[in-house]
């Protein structure tokens, strides 16, 4: 430590590591104050896919969803994963018996019976998961049109929305971590995949087998879909193998890979256990900052041009 440190608060010495951190998120900050998070024309559907798992899926779902929603966008987000994760952090209902994504797939109720608001934000609402969802891939099986099902629910939801002057700009569909037939749903009803990529050893293992599939769903069933988005999660700048992995996904992935990193962070970590997104339990944390940067990424991509 440096004298000048050693002096006391009066003489802190700004060159090191901690100050520039500080430094650089406080312009961040500022600089993000200044921007205007654009609209899209039409509405744009997300799936949010990793069949790795643990790679910050439904935490990426649920906290773009709501950097969206606070910066003025009507905002969907449809759990289609069990274990129901993406529900708890929006607050909002999903235990057994709580009407459900599963009445949709299974029991063709209408998707507007489903949806909740969450206590977020007012332009902010979940089609939750419940405990049923889990044996809704057998019982898919034997369906017609198993693959679409999800696909004829949203779009005459987001039809009926829009005709009622309440359209959604975003929708996003928080996927299970395997490639069953919820997953394959989820892929036919979107136009976009996301894909949340862990700064780790493994971040591109099983990628090109998901890649693959996709592709498959483009050629066969959907193909209106594309990977437009590619989101690096759990970032440690302290490291030289999360710098490693960063400039790999981006010399595979220039076009879809998001300038924006999301770090390691214990407030993105603690905000599900509060019922909450890191955006409401602490906006001003490096976590909700960088959620909000790739949001606005996300939305300037899909924005119109001048030419439009």
């Amino acid at each position: 430590m440096s004298t000048e440190a050693i002096g006391g608060a009066a003489s802190f010495d700004a060159s090191t590591p901690l100050a520039r951190e500080l430094a650089d998120l406080s312009n961040r900050r500022r600089n993000f104050a200044k921007r205007v998070v654009p609209l899209p024309e039409t509405t744009r559907v997300f799936t949010v896919a990793n069949q790795k798992g643990g790679v910050g899926k439904t935490t990426t779902t649920v906290n773009l969803a709501a950097a969206l929603a606070r910066s003025g966008a009507r905002v969907l987000v449809i759990d289609l994963d069990p274990q129901g994760n993406a529900s708890t952090a929006l607050g909002v209902e999903h235990r057994a018996e709580t009407p459900s994504v599963y009445d949709a797939l299974i029991r063709d109720e209408p998707m507007s019976d489903l949806v909740q608001k969450s206590p977020e934000f007012d332009t902010l609402f979940c089609v939750p998961a419940t405990i049923d969802l889990a044996g809704a891939e057998i019982e898919l099986v034997p369906m017609v049109a198993r693959e679409q099902r999800l696909r004829s629910s949203v779009d005459t939801y987001l039809q009926e929305s829009f005709d009622a002057g309440a359209a959604y700009h975003y929708v996003f569909i928080d996927c299970p971590p395997s490639l069953g037939l919820l997953t394959i749903n989820a892929f036919v009803a979107a136009h976009e995949v996301l894909i949340p990529i862990q700064c780790e050893y493994y971040a591109l293992e099983g990628l090109s087998q998901l890649l693959k599939n996709i592709q498959l769903i483009e050629r066969h069933l959907n193909p209106t879909l594309a990977v437009s988005t590619i989101l690096l999660t759990m970032y440690d700048g302290r490291t030289r193998l999360a710098f490693q992995v960063a400039e790999d996904v981006r010399s595979h992935f220039p076009d879809q890979t998001l300038t924006a990193v999301i770090p390691r962070s214990v407030r993105v970590s603690e905000a599900p256990s509060y019922g909450q997104t890191v955006i409401s339990f602490d906006p001003n944390s490096p976590g909700a900052l960088s959620y909000f940067e790739a949001a606005a990424e996300i939305a300037d991509r899909g924005a119109p041009t001048d030419g439009n």
